[in-house]
């Protein structure tokens, strides 16, 4: 069930690649709403196909469920509720990424997944002061050639969690 994370097309181009002392990141690309996020492929285990998830009593709306994953209790994440945004029916296109979240493995669900990238760190700018809910979730925003790309924090999805369960 694996998408082929791993075997990214050779034809995956580094944007902006401007000096070779730039570290180049690799970045699984994903759509939540209108937006395209970005995550380290370090912390990307594996993408899967939506598939129905035990709901748990008592957890916050943004956790959808568990899901057993080759014997492996999951939690998942509506990134659309977690970022405040309308819940959308699921679809083809609908994809849990299983992520390392610091010491736990997390899903979470996005409308789509797009590609992998390599981008220079140097196309990489802090988040902008928005005072947006969103942005703590953000560590830095992308510069693409005609798009711009939210790298997303998962540490600090998990680090709101806890704080939450106080």
């Amino acid at each position: 069930m694996n998408s082929g994370v791993q075997n990214a097309p050779s034809s995956v181009t580094a944007a902006g690649s401007s000096s070779s002392t730039d570290e180049l990141l690799q970045i699984v690309t994903f759509h939540v709403g209108n937006e395209t996020f970005g995550l380290d492929i370090l912390k990307v285990h594996e993408i899967i196909r939506f598939q129905p998830l035990t709901r748990v009593p008592n957890l916050p709306a943004y956790v959808e469920g568990v899901l057993n994953l080759r014997g492996a209790i999951i939690p998942v994440v509506g990134l659309r509720q977690k970022m405040g945004l309308e819940r959308r029916e699921v679809d083809g296109a609908t994809k849990i990424v299983v992520a390392s979240v610091k010491n736990e493995v997390l899903g979470l669900i996005v409308d789509s997944v797009s590609e992998v990238l390599r981008i220079s760190s140097a196309t990489v700018d802090p988040t902008p002061r928005m005072g947006d809910a969103t942005q703590k979730y953000v560590s830095g925003v992308g510069k693409l050639d005609d798009r711009i790309l939210l790298l997303l924090d998962v540490d600090e999805l998990l680090s709101d969690e806890k704080r939450n369960d106080g």
